[in-house]
């Protein structure tokens, strides 16, 4: 079987640099056998490609994109904290959408994550999860994903 790497290059996705913390956190630590990510968002090249609520200013369809994209900036982070290569199962996603008062698709914006932890880690992505609607984000971002990993 392919590693991880090896597999994101048959994707055809590089991971992005690691996103600058917008508050007084680090963007992964360690603890034991785990890695767990602060909250991540849609960063692309340091900026959010979008900004609102899910359901009025968002479209579902685009946050999906979005969660992916605040997914591949937790897996640069864990990949910076341990190399990607290390993990050996992702245990738990916590996905937060920014979302109007109606809007009740956050399984699925967030889906946009498990998703690609499928297509990149196969039977070890397979991981528990939690998809929150919230009021607002930071930065006004439509999502903000979380990542906890198992390390060897």
């Amino acid at each position: 079987m392919a590693s991880h790497s090896e597999r994101l290059k048959e994707l055809g996705i590089s991971l992005p640099p690691v996103a600058a913390p917008v508050a007084a956190y680090v963007p992964a630590t360690r603890v034991g056998n785990q890695v767990w990510t602060s909250g991540q968002l849609p960063f692309i090249d340091g900026a959010l490609p979008a900004t609102g609520k899910v359901g009025a200013d968002v479209a579902a369809e685009d946050a999906y994109g979005y969660a992916r994209t605040a997914v591949l900036n937790a897996i640069a982070a864990v990949d910076a904290e341990v190399g990607i290569d290390s993990i050996t199962r992702v245990v738990k996603v916590v996905g937060y959408v920014a979302s109007a008062p109606e809007f009740t698709g956050q399984p699925a914006v967030v889906n946009g994550a498990s998703e690609l932890i499928g297509e990149i880690f196969g039977d070890a992505g397979a991981h528990v999860r939690s998809a929150v609607g919230v009021a607002s984000l930071p930065l006004d971002a439509p999502v903000e994903i979380e990542l906890v990993v198992e390390v060897g």
